[in-house]
């Protein structure tokens, strides 16, 4: 039986859009990702959207609010988790916010980075293929599969419409 963990992860862009905002997971020795960057998210609550959502966990992780963003895709991540759970993800692009950004949180230190360099950040190798994705000029929404085995993807598709 499929019961995923719902969740968002979101990628805020600097006001001159040159930069995103990412979360270097340090914070907690037991965190299936420390050591790695990502961008900012976590699990759906009950009774909330997914949009709800995303802007609950970035509030709660960097101190903004968020005033522009656009779904960018969704992700089918099965045995990902640390007791190989699957996540579906909804993967948000904040395009403006509002209020400063906090340097550190539970989880880590926040940090700016140009988008450029994202490839040569320590994160889960599946990232890499579908970073571009966010970031890139096309409108439509990508869907994606990516199962892990043993900390690694599998395999990637994706369709966008």
């Amino acid at each position: 039986m499929y019961t995923p963990i719902i969740g968002t992860l979101g990628f805020i862009l600097s006001p001159d859009q040159e930069q995103v905002l990412l979360i270097h997971r340090q914070g907690r020795k037991n965190d299936h990702h420390v050591g790695k960057f990502n961008g900012l998210g976590g699990k759906m609550e009950p009774g909330e959207s997914v949009s709800q959502c995303m802007e609950r966990e970035i509030h709660e992780e960097a101190g903004i609010r968020c005033t522009a963003m656009s779904l960018r895709g969704t992700i089918n991540w099965t045995d990902f988790g640390p007791q190989g759970e699957d996540w579906l993800g909804f993967i948000f692009l904040v395009h403006t916010f509002s209020g400063t950004p906090n340097r550190v949180n539970a989880e880590g230190k926040l940090e700016w980075h140009t988008i450029k360099e994202l490839g040569g950040l320590p994160m889960w190798p599946g990232d890499r293929h579908f970073l571009p994705l966010i970031f890139d000029k096309d409108p439509r929404i990508f869907h994606g599969v990516m199962p892990y085995k043993n900390g690694q993807p599998v395999r990637w598709d994706f369709q966008r419409f």
